[in-house]
């Protein structure tokens, strides 16, 4: 098992198709969980800070499909989407990631929002690839970064109220 800190951000790779990224954010449980699920709240710090998010689809429910569009700033557009697995108000959220840049490279993300004391939230997300390949790919792009930048821009959200 290999760990990266970065930040306030860790990462791990318990076994050969996983990555574990794990936070704490100084925001109660249910204000973490709403910025993960309300599309309004998405496009405000999902994704670099240089590009722009655009929620193009965002059913929150079993079942439901959800599709997220990055325009960079040469106006290049990249876009994700999946599934919406598992929805366990404010604790739990299951869903599939695609980059459809990279058809067929399903992921399998799991996020767990755990209550601590003094109104903090920690956030375990699970990313469960389907070959070494795929995750090593994932690491590869920068994943790591664009993970980071994104629960930074979060925090600063979370910050506001």
């Amino acid at each position: 098992m290999s760990t990266k800190n970065n930040s306030t951000s860790t990462l791990t790779m318990p076994s050969d198709r996983e990555i574990v990224m794990t936070r704490v954010f100084d925001a109660p449980r249910e204000l973490v969980f709403k910025a993960y699920t309300d599309p309004i709240l998405i496009v405000q710090w999902w994704g670099l800070r240089s590009n722009t998010t655009r929620v193009d689809k965002m059913d929150v429910r079993p079942g439901g499909f959800w599709r997220f569009v990055q325009r960079d700033t040469n106006g290049n557009e990249f876009g994700f989407k999946g599934e919406y697995r598992e929805i366990v108000p404010p604790k739990r959220i299951v869903n599939t990631f695609e980059f459809e840049g990279m058809p067929g490279h399903i992921v399998i993300d799991t996020a767990i929002l755990e209550e601590l004391p003094n109104g903090k939230t920690k956030l375990t997300a699970t990313s469960l690839f389907a070959t070494i390949g795929d995750r090593d790919g994932m690491l590869n792009s920068g994943m790591e970064n664009g993970a980071t930048e994104s629960w930074d821009r979060l925090t600063e959200l979370l910050a506001t109220g």
